[in-house]
């Protein structure tokens, strides 16, 4: 599984209307054709950064100007690519800005940079393919 971090400006509250009105609600998150899973993280309740390396936090914190408490969570079935999915659910809420992040770069995305398929270190936003090839190209498997 796959993970994307979207980060949306405004109220949480908002962003729970956004996915309300565009996906499938399931018990307590949304679904995009059941091959995205779409809930939302918080550091308080849930796990939000509790993975993450301080300094990947602290690029995404320069990035929004403040310290995010919650996020979009979106998960990525292994059974398809997901590109285009996770395009079409990260410029729902990413419509009036925002970042989204992917496991794959260290650096936040603006939706501008990731509907262009801005390519920086040699990769794109969610660049799955590349990240193994770039891996592949450096001894890394």
């Amino acid at each position: 599984m796959r993970t994307v971090f979207v980060f949306p400006p405004g109220e949480r509250a908002e962003t729970v209307a956004v996915l309300d009105r565009h996906l499938s609600k399931q018990r307590h998150s949304w679904s995009l054709d059941g091959n995205l899973y779409i809930d939302i993280d918080d550091e308080q309740t849930g796990y939000l950064f509790s993975d993450w390396d301080p300094e990947d936090v602290a690029i995404l914190e320069a990035a929004i100007g403040y310290h995010p408490t919650w996020a979009v969570q979106i998960d990525i079935s292994g059974r398809i690519d997901g590109t285009a999915e996770v395009h079409q659910v990260v410029a729902l809420l990413l419509e009036h800005g925002g970042v989204a992040t992917d496991g794959y770069t260290a650096r936040p995305w603006t939706l501008p940079e990731i509907l262009s398929g801005t390519v920086i270190d040699g990769l794109r936003f969610f660049g799955f393919r590349g990240h193994c090839e770039l891996g592949r190209e450096h001894g890394h498997s």
